[in-house]
């Protein structure tokens, strides 16, 4: 009824709820309400008295809005909002006077909150002409989106009587319960709102237990859920008037030693165990370099980068002669000014380099895109000499805000789920905190040129008698520059076999009859890493020969020599070689098989190679942080059978333009469906052939995606039409394209598609371990679900730098430019 009556009168709310703090609110009530009975007026007064309550609520508004979220402090207390939120929460903290529910209720409800804009789009959708006939089996997996719990809950009924007012008093039962909250099952007749004071006896333990409460235990509604016809859940909080330890410390012993009798509530840990489960796939996976910025006094400098085993090349490309970075020099201040100039949530460039070798030492040379844009000239000089260079790279730049405190993550259990949780669940150690306290930005760097691209830009005609004004594009060298901290991502349980330091002598034999000396650094079964005298001549893919006179010397039941290895990756100098057994047919290799025993005698002797981390903790610190500043768009490709589907996709902190399309269709909820985009068709004929057989240590494949969006249309069958290409040769798209630029909108994406290997379980063994307590079927219905997950996807946008490619006038792409911008602003 309560409700109903506000419902009813839903803009006479609205009204009033605007002369709140207002001196002669009273009289306006009294006027606005003139024509409602006495019932309905009591409601709408109780409402407005609601909202005039102080709070103390932290407002986080990370991942829930479309704008660009920002630390904001009120009264000593940090809120991270928008500046659309911040704008709605100073006008009415000077219209309520004060922090009130009010103020809470405004910012959390501005147009531009996901939560709103889901609501909004899921209302069109349920209309006919909105709907879709689309199978929503792919989830959307929102990153870093899990809560920690204080506490554990209890599925526990027992019978209580609620008192709802004075001599008002009705008869319940609890659905779970905690030290400081409960959930009740309250049947609908009976109307309770939030901030709701309520008194509870717990009748069904009152008749075995002595309590010693005279008065019941007083709670506060924090929410009422409809479940049925029958009953609401009313979450409740409490909130200790009682202040009765002897009561606490029996509830608190009564939950411990029935929890695995009436089970725990595991809703939040089941949503943490596959939102990390996906998470642990992705960020290893990634072809993009993470660096941190931090700022100190005026200078914002790269402080920290973050490395996986696929976006190592970048960070090692940007290495001059003496193995120091030189991203200092080339995301300059002036640059990186540039950038934060842009009012975008996420700030985007293209960043063109090559260097040039003079006497052993290597010089940089790079412009972005906006820069060459302004000076056409030296536009065609840049691209056309630089182009000509093997090291020419074109790189897509993003930045957008990075926060210290986001470097903690805590587990989604409650410290009272065990004496470990409680370790696990502190903040990072006070060196870690140091190392990230001045971080202010996160830049992704993406390689995105390619060789088709490339060979375009050595057609750019030049003046050669200009090279040298070339030089305003060159960057010094700094005999100090600050140092950029290398931190290698730490993820375990994804190699196949465990690697045991061991040295001894090798030959390597080439197909030509060259003969390399060297000696193992570790083998495991199936490979070795060794290190040569001198630098080798080969590369990866390469098959070489093995032989190993000390260990034949042990062994006359295996024949260690003429053993056929393929080099899996040769390091910078040319003389540290990773190598994979190579068999013929399903011949058996006597490599393997002598290394498989020799582990399995000396297990007991061997060292297992495991490198720890220079800083404990930073690695996972640095993580915490990209996962909560997710800009792209990541997919996760399932197998069915012999066919792969999108079985999921990644919604970060920042969405991309196909997440607001999405958005847009009311498609971005639990679950969703990206066919359009990316139909099971295109992935069976063009992605699957080619990573079938692909490993988890291969490097990514890459492959383009082009769309064409008409957002008039109401379906988003109707509205998308795609064609996903495997190779640089996208002149049979052209007319496809054109007819996008001309009156539709247009977006290429480029995909970075790797082969998962096993779930890296120990990221998650804690949840999992906490799950298998208590549901043992849900935990293993987990890893299934994980253990599904056959290749994972990132989708960069590089439209801008795609079109400047084909056949195209600048003045189409523009046009269609425009009319993107014009849409999604009005989305946004």
């Amino acid at each position: 009824m309560t409700d109903d009556i506000l419902f009813k009168y839903e803009s006479l709310v609205d009204e009033l709820k605007s002369y709140l703090g207002n001196s002669k609110f009273d009289s306006i009530f009294k006027s606005k309400t003139a024509g409602l009975t006495k019932p309905e007026q009591f409601l709408i007064k109780m409402e407005m008295s609601r909202l005039s309550q102080p709070i103390a609520r932290f407002i986080d508004l990370r991942g829930q809005v479309t704008g660009q979220v920002k630390p904001f402090e009120y009264e000593g207390k940090q809120h991270f909002m928008d500046e659309t939120a911040i704008e709605v929460f100073e006008k009415a903290i000077e219209r309520h006077g004060g922090y009130t529910l009010a103020v809470y209720e405004a910012v959390m409800n501005t147009d531009n909150n996901h939560r709103v804009m889901q609501k909004k789009a899921a209302q069109l959708a349920q209309q006919p002409e909105h709907q879709e006939e689309q199978n929503f089996d792919c989830q959307v997996i929102k990153f870093a989106s899990y809560e920690s719990r204080r506490e554990e809950r209890m599925n526990y009924s027992i019978k209580i009587t609620v008192e709802l007012e004075k001599s008002n008093t009705v008869a319940a039962t609890t659905s779970d319960i905690s030290l400081s909250g409960a959930k009740i099952k309250l049947a609908p007749r009976y109307h309770v709102k939030r901030g709701q004071i309520l008194g509870l006896r717990l009748v069904g333990l009152e008749q075995d237990f002595e309590l010693g409460l005279k008065n019941g235990i007083q709670y506060e509604v924090v929410a009422v859920e409809k479940v049925s016809a029958d009953f609401n859940h009313i979450r409740l909080k409490r909130t200790f008037v009682e202040n009765n330890e002897k009561f606490d410390g029996f509830l608190e012993s009564f939950i411990h030693g029935n929890k695995r009798r009436y089970k725990v509530n595991l809703d939040n840990t089941l949503d943490a165990v596959v939102s990390k489960g996906y998470e642990q796939y992705y960020i290893p996976r990634v072809t993009s370099l993470f660096t941190f910025f931090s700022q100190h006094d005026d200078k914002i400098y790269p402080s920290l980068v973050l490395t996986t085993e696929n976006n190592i090349f970048i960070q090692r490309y940007f290495c001059d002669e003496r193995k120091l970075s030189c991203l200092y020099t080339i995301l300059n201040q002036q640059r990186i000014n540039l950038l934060l100039s842009d009012p975008s949530p996420v700030k985007e460039e293209y960043l063109y380099t090559f260097t040039h070798v003079v006497g052993g030492k290597v010089y940089y040379y790079s412009a972005t895109r906006s820069e060459l844009a302004t000076e056409p000239e030296l536009k065609q000089l840049f691209f056309g000499f630089g182009s000509q260079k093997e090291s020419w790279q074109c790189f897509k730049v993003q930045l957008m805000p990075s926060h210290p405190d986001d470097s903690f993550i805590p587990l989604s259990l409650p410290n009272t789920a065990g004496k470990d949780i409680e370790k696990l669940n502190k903040p990072p150690t006070p060196r870690v905190q140091g190392m990230v306290k001045d971080v202010k930005y996160l830049v992704i760097l993406t390689s995105v040129g390619t060789k088709t691209e490339q060979t375009h830009y050595q057609t750019f005609s030049y003046d050669k008698s200009l090279v040298n004004q070339l030089k305003r594009f060159g960057h010094g060298k700094h005999k100090a520059p600050p140092k950029l901290e290398t931190v290698d991502l730490e993820y375990v349980n994804l190699r196949a076999h465990k690697r045991y330091l061991y040295k001894t002598d090798i030959l390597i034999t080439l197909p030509d009859e060259q003969v390399y000396t060297a000696h193992s650094r570790d083998f495991s079964v199936m490979g070795l890493q060794i290190e040569c005298q001198q630098p080798v001549s080969f590369n990866k893919g390469d098959v070489v020969e093995l032989s190993m006179p000390e260990l034949q010397k042990i062994t006359k039941k295996y024949q260690l020599s003429a053993l056929k290895y393929e080099v899996m990756a040769v390091s910078k100098s040319l003389t540290t070689i990773n190598l994979k057994a190579t068999r013929i047919a399903d011949l058996p290799h006597m490599g393997v098989k002598f290394f498989t025993q020799l582990i399995e005698n000396n297990k007991d002797k061997l060292k297992v190679s495991e490198e720890a981390p220079k800083i404990p903790g930073l690695s996972t610190a640095l993580r915490n942080m990209v996962t909560k500043s997710v800009c792209q768009f990541p997919f996760y490709l399932h197998k069915e059978a012999a066919h792969f589907k999108t079985g999921a996709i990644g919604h970060g902190l920042y969405p991309s333009s196909l997440h607001t399309i999405l958005q847009n269709y009311g498609l971005l909820n639990d679950t969703t469906t990206i066919d359009p985009f990316l139909s099971t068709e295109q992935i069976t004929d063009i992605i699957t052939p080619l990573i079938k057989d692909r490993s988890r240590q291969d490097p990514p494949l890459q492959f383009t995606l082009f769309i064409r969006f008409d957002p008039k249309k109401s379906t988003l069958q109707e509205a998308v039409k795609s064609q996903c290409v495997a190779d640089d040769n996208f002149s049979p798209l052209h007319l496809f394209l054109k007819k996008g630029l001309k009156s539709e909108l247009v977006f290429v994406m480029r995909l970075y598609i790797s082969r998962t290997g096993r779930p890296d379980t120990d990221y998650l063994s804690n949840e999992l371990k906490y799950v298998s307590q208590y549901a043992l079927h849900k935990a293993k219905d987990l890893e299934e679900a994980l253990w599904s997950v056959a290749g994972v996807g990132d989708m960069v946008d590089v439209t801008d730098e795609t079109l400047s490619h084909l056949d195209f006038t600048a003045e189409l792409i523009e046009q269609m430019n425009k009319r993107k911008q014009i849409w999604l602003k009005r989305l946004t």
